[in-house]
Protein backbone atom coordinates (compact mmCIF):
# COMPACT_ATOMS: atom_id res chain seq x y z
CA UNK A 1 0.00 0.00 0.00
CA UNK A 2 1.61 3.16 -1.05
CA UNK A 3 0.14 6.35 0.18
CA UNK A 4 1.00 9.74 0.34
CA UNK A 5 1.99 11.62 3.84
CA UNK A 6 3.13 15.36 4.98
CA UNK A 7 5.03 16.96 7.20
CA UNK A 8 7.06 15.75 10.42
CA UNK A 9 10.74 16.13 8.20
CA UNK A 10 12.55 16.20 11.48
CA UNK A 11 11.31 12.72 13.51
CA UNK A 12 11.45 11.52 9.74
CA UNK A 13 15.56 12.31 9.23
CA UNK A 14 16.50 11.24 13.22
CA UNK A 15 14.40 7.84 12.35
CA UNK A 16 16.76 7.63 9.36
CA UNK A 17 20.05 9.29 9.78
CA UNK A 18 21.33 7.87 12.89
CA UNK A 19 21.86 10.83 14.26
CA UNK A 20 23.15 10.16 17.71
CA UNK A 21 21.50 12.50 20.29
CA UNK A 22 23.21 14.16 23.93
CA UNK A 23 22.90 11.76 26.33
CA UNK A 24 21.94 12.87 29.74
CA UNK A 25 22.66 11.06 33.10
CA UNK A 26 19.67 8.41 34.10
CA UNK A 27 18.04 7.49 37.29
CA UNK A 28 19.93 3.30 37.59
CA UNK A 29 17.42 1.10 36.74
CA UNK A 30 16.44 -1.36 39.58
CA UNK A 31 17.09 -5.00 40.35
CA UNK A 32 15.58 -7.17 38.47
CA UNK A 33 14.55 -4.60 35.64
CA UNK A 34 14.26 -6.44 31.66
CA UNK A 35 17.16 -6.79 30.45
CA UNK A 36 18.26 -4.74 26.87
CA UNK A 37 20.21 -5.44 23.99
CA UNK A 38 23.14 -5.23 23.79
CA UNK A 39 24.99 -3.63 20.14
CA UNK A 40 26.27 -6.98 19.02
CA UNK A 41 23.13 -8.30 19.23
CA UNK A 42 21.70 -5.62 16.61
CA UNK A 43 21.78 -6.57 12.71
CA UNK A 44 24.90 -6.63 12.21
CA UNK A 45 26.87 -3.51 10.13
CA UNK A 46 29.34 -4.47 6.77
CA UNK A 47 31.29 -1.24 8.02
CA UNK A 48 30.97 -0.54 11.39
CA UNK A 49 30.17 -1.91 14.89
CA UNK A 50 27.48 -0.69 17.02
CA UNK A 51 27.64 1.68 19.99
CA UNK A 52 24.76 1.90 23.09
CA UNK A 53 23.87 4.77 25.24
CA UNK A 54 22.43 4.16 28.71
CA UNK A 55 19.40 2.36 29.83
CA UNK A 56 16.97 5.49 30.76
CA UNK A 57 14.26 5.74 33.01
CA UNK A 58 11.03 7.64 31.54
CA UNK A 59 9.54 8.47 28.60
CA UNK A 60 11.96 9.33 25.20
CA UNK A 61 12.74 13.01 25.20
CA UNK A 62 12.36 12.31 21.56
CA UNK A 63 9.66 9.84 21.15
CA UNK A 64 10.23 7.16 18.00
CA UNK A 65 8.06 7.53 15.10
CA UNK A 66 5.15 5.62 14.82
CA UNK A 67 4.36 5.00 18.54
CA UNK A 68 5.85 7.60 20.50
CA UNK A 69 2.67 8.97 22.12
CA UNK A 70 1.86 5.63 23.14
CA UNK A 71 4.88 5.57 25.62
CA UNK A 72 3.79 5.50 29.13
CA UNK A 73 5.68 7.08 31.89
CA UNK A 74 6.81 3.40 32.80
CA UNK A 75 8.62 3.34 29.95
CA UNK A 76 12.59 2.32 30.09
CA UNK A 77 14.72 3.01 26.62
CA UNK A 78 18.16 2.49 25.22
CA UNK A 79 19.12 4.41 21.64
CA UNK A 80 21.58 2.72 19.81
CA UNK A 81 24.32 3.69 16.36
CA UNK A 82 26.50 2.86 14.67
CA UNK A 83 29.24 5.37 12.63
CA UNK A 84 27.39 5.51 9.08
CA UNK A 85 23.70 5.99 8.26
CA UNK A 86 22.00 3.40 10.53
CA UNK A 87 20.29 3.68 13.74
CA UNK A 88 18.24 1.56 16.84
CA UNK A 89 15.90 1.92 19.37
CA UNK A 90 14.83 -0.02 22.47
CA UNK A 91 11.71 0.41 24.77
CA UNK A 92 10.26 -1.30 27.27
CA UNK A 93 7.26 -1.58 29.51
CA UNK A 94 6.52 -3.36 32.60
CA UNK A 95 2.62 -3.25 33.03
CA UNK A 96 0.51 -4.40 36.02
CA UNK A 97 -0.57 -6.82 34.66
CA UNK A 98 -0.58 -9.71 32.39
CA UNK A 99 -3.67 -8.43 30.30
CA UNK A 100 -3.00 -4.58 30.69
CA UNK A 101 0.57 -5.60 28.59
CA UNK A 102 -1.22 -7.82 26.34
CA UNK A 103 -3.92 -4.53 25.40
CA UNK A 104 -0.36 -2.31 25.51
CA UNK A 105 1.64 -4.42 23.12
CA UNK A 106 -1.87 -4.67 20.57
CA UNK A 107 -1.92 -0.83 21.05
CA UNK A 108 1.57 -0.51 19.41
CA UNK A 109 1.24 -2.85 17.21
CA UNK A 110 -2.05 -0.75 15.92
CA UNK A 111 -0.13 2.40 16.02
CA UNK A 112 3.00 0.56 13.95
CA UNK A 113 0.28 -0.92 11.39
CA UNK A 114 -1.38 2.59 10.76
CA UNK A 115 1.92 4.97 10.89
CA UNK A 116 1.86 5.20 6.93
CA UNK A 117 -1.76 6.78 7.19
CA UNK A 118 -0.91 8.77 10.43
CA UNK A 119 2.13 10.45 8.72
CA UNK A 120 0.16 11.14 5.18
CA UNK A 121 -2.09 13.40 7.63
CA UNK A 122 1.38 15.60 8.79
CA UNK A 123 3.43 15.25 5.85
CA UNK A 124 2.52 16.14 1.69
CA UNK A 125 5.89 15.50 0.39
CA UNK A 126 6.41 11.62 1.10
CA UNK A 127 5.06 8.53 0.31
CA UNK A 128 5.56 5.65 2.71
CA UNK A 129 4.90 1.96 2.21
CA UNK A 130 3.84 -0.47 4.85
CA UNK A 131 5.34 -4.17 4.70
CA UNK A 132 3.92 -7.05 7.22
CA UNK A 133 6.59 -9.50 7.93
CA UNK A 134 4.55 -12.19 10.28
CA UNK A 135 4.73 -13.25 13.94
CA UNK A 136 7.82 -14.77 15.38
CA UNK A 137 7.22 -17.91 17.95
CA UNK A 138 9.03 -16.05 20.97
CA UNK A 139 7.25 -16.58 24.52
CA UNK A 140 3.89 -14.81 24.49
CA UNK A 141 4.62 -13.38 20.52
CA UNK A 142 5.88 -11.17 18.85
CA UNK A 143 5.13 -9.19 15.49
CA UNK A 144 7.56 -7.44 12.79
CA UNK A 145 6.77 -4.49 10.56
CA UNK A 146 8.64 -1.82 7.74
CA UNK A 147 8.39 0.78 6.51
CA UNK A 148 9.64 3.09 3.78
CA UNK A 149 9.76 6.57 3.27
CA UNK A 150 10.79 8.34 -0.23
CA UNK A 151 10.74 12.39 0.38
CA UNK A 152 10.41 14.82 -2.75
CA UNK A 153 14.03 15.79 -2.06
CA UNK A 154 15.76 12.33 -2.29
CA UNK A 155 15.86 10.71 0.99
CA UNK A 156 14.71 7.12 0.63
CA UNK A 157 14.34 5.51 4.66
CA UNK A 158 13.51 2.29 5.63
CA UNK A 159 13.22 0.90 9.34
CA UNK A 160 12.30 -2.16 10.70
CA UNK A 161 9.86 -2.36 13.94
CA UNK A 162 8.76 -5.56 15.95
CA UNK A 163 6.63 -5.51 19.73
CA UNK A 164 6.78 -8.18 21.39
CA UNK A 165 5.80 -9.64 25.22
CA UNK A 166 6.67 -12.18 27.91
CA UNK A 167 3.85 -11.78 30.98
CA UNK A 168 3.58 -8.13 32.37
CA UNK A 169 6.80 -6.67 29.91
CA UNK A 170 6.53 -5.44 26.26
CA UNK A 171 9.41 -4.46 24.04
CA UNK A 172 9.09 -2.00 21.43
CA UNK A 173 12.51 -2.96 18.83
CA UNK A 174 13.26 -0.44 16.21
CA UNK A 175 15.88 -0.39 13.19
CA UNK A 176 16.36 1.96 10.47
CA UNK A 177 18.72 3.09 7.99
CA UNK A 178 19.06 5.07 4.56
CA UNK A 179 17.35 2.57 1.55
CA UNK A 180 14.77 0.57 0.41
CA UNK A 181 13.12 -2.77 1.02
CA UNK A 182 15.84 -4.35 -0.53
CA UNK A 183 18.65 -3.42 2.21
CA UNK A 184 16.16 -4.37 4.67
CA UNK A 185 17.98 -7.34 7.14
CA UNK A 186 14.81 -8.82 7.98
CA UNK A 187 16.20 -12.46 8.85
CA UNK A 188 18.77 -10.75 11.17
CA UNK A 189 16.15 -8.33 12.71
CA UNK A 190 14.31 -11.20 13.61
CA UNK A 191 17.13 -12.94 15.46
CA UNK A 192 17.38 -9.68 16.92
CA UNK A 193 14.07 -9.68 18.30
CA UNK A 194 14.09 -12.90 19.88
CA UNK A 195 16.88 -12.29 21.87
CA UNK A 196 14.99 -9.12 22.98
CA UNK A 197 12.21 -10.77 24.31
CA UNK A 198 13.56 -13.57 25.59
CA UNK A 199 16.07 -11.04 27.87
CA UNK A 200 13.18 -9.43 28.81
CA UNK A 201 13.18 -11.64 32.56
Amino acid sequence: MNVRIRGTRLALAALATGAVLTLTAAPAMAAGSPRFLEPGELPPHPKSPWYAGPVVAGQPEHPPVCVGESLPSISSHREYWTEYDTNAFQVTVVERSEQRAKAFAALLRQKIADCAERLMEETPDLTATEKKYGKIDVEEGATVHGLHTVSDWGSSDVSLFSVGRDGRTVTYVRWAQMGTFEHAQVADFKATTVTAVNKLY
